[in-house]
């Protein structure tokens, strides 16, 4: 199992608890379990998105681990929008793992038996040529996790248990006592998952591979207010990682911008951009600062931050001559 992630921060998990879609067997489960100090944390699995949410919102768990970009699908946007919208909460930390999807039946079930088949909707979008190939007259059903389809197809005592399949990770089977039937069948190979770990309050301390994600809510719909908002960035340097529009919900046509971009908010360079964003577009949600998965850009930003420092002495040299 391979995972891009931050290093260990030094905290303590096994006093932790860390809330994440279940049952177990999850592709959360999964990203948590391939994390070497998370995997030590009390992991707690829960049925619902929005009760593994509140979870952390209301303190009956540390952290909340959440499913956030899939790189075939794009943004899963129940995450995005409760993060943007309707939660506090921080992110922590960035996990990717990449992502391979059997399909599996319980023992006896053969591939020409199977008429109906199981799986989160991410998971089914991300199998459509293996099921239009070999599957093609199975009915597609949705589940709330890989592996609540799962579990689901392991506990049936009706036709399911004959004549159904679920798309899940390699561990449900293993968890569930299910065959598989077919190995890595998404349709592409690099397909990857985005993860975040998050909590109330906590910006994580700057590793110099970070990543900081806000919204900004224009003020008026006018020409150029995305470009005035991406100046920000250019001109100080800073790579922007994803950027994204979605509905405000207070009116159609009203947008806002969601924004990933290297760097950390105790960086002088970024510190300024997000200052000048305030400033000018009032309404900027911060939604946290933290180690980022991956390749990163901090020999970059260093590169601009010192550059910035020379041009700051330069300007401090110059004032120093006025009388």
């Amino acid at each position: 199992m391979t995972s891009s992630a931050a290093p260990a921060s030094g905290l303590d998990w096994t006093r932790r608890t860390i809330a994440f879609l279940g049952p177990i067997g999850t592709f959360s489960e999964q990203a948590l379990l391939s994390q070497d100090d998370l995997a030590t944390a009390n992991l707690r699995p829960l049925d619902t998105f929005a009760s593994v949410l509140s979870a952390a919102e209301d303190g009956n768990s540390d952290y909340a681990f959440l499913a956030l970009e899939n790189a075939i699908e794009g943004t899963v946007n129940i995450t995005q929008d409760a993060l943007a919208f309707d939660s506090d909460l921080l992110i922590q930390r960035e996990i990717v793992l990449p992502i391979h999807l059997e399909l599996m039946a319980r023992p006896g079930v053969k591939l020409e038996d199977i008429t109906q088949v199981w799986s989160y909707p991410h998971a089914l979008a991300q199998c459509r040529k293996y099921m239009n190939a070999n599957l093609p007259n199975a009915v597609a059903e949705a589940s709330n996790s890989t592996a609540e389809a799962a579990r689901m197809l392991s506990e049936a005592t009706d036709a399911l248990a004959t004549s159904g399949a679920a798309i899940a990770p390699a561990r449900a089977a293993e968890v569930y006592g299910l065959n598989v039937l077919a190995h890595e069948i998404e349709d592409h190979d690099d397909n990857a998952t985005r993860f975040v770990l998050v909590a109330p309050k906590t910006i994580p301390a700057p590793t110099g591979h970070d990543k900081t994600s806000i919204v900004v809510f224009q003020q008026s719909d006018e020409p150029g207010s995305l470009l005035s908002v991406l100046q920000e960035f250019a001109a100080r340097g800073i790579n922007l990682t994803k950027l994204e529009s979605r509905p405000t919900r207070r009116g159609l046509g009203d947008y806002c911008f969601l924004i990933d971009f290297e760097g950390h908010i105790s960086d002088e360079v970024v510190a300024d951009a997000l200052r000048s964003l305030k400033s000018k577009h009032a309404e900027v949600k911060f939604m946290g600062s933290y180690p980022a998965a991956g390749e990163h850009g901090h020999a970059v930003r260093q590169e601009v931050a010192e550059a910035q420092d020379k041009a700051t002495d330069w300007i401090t040299e110059l004032r120093n001559r006025v009388n």
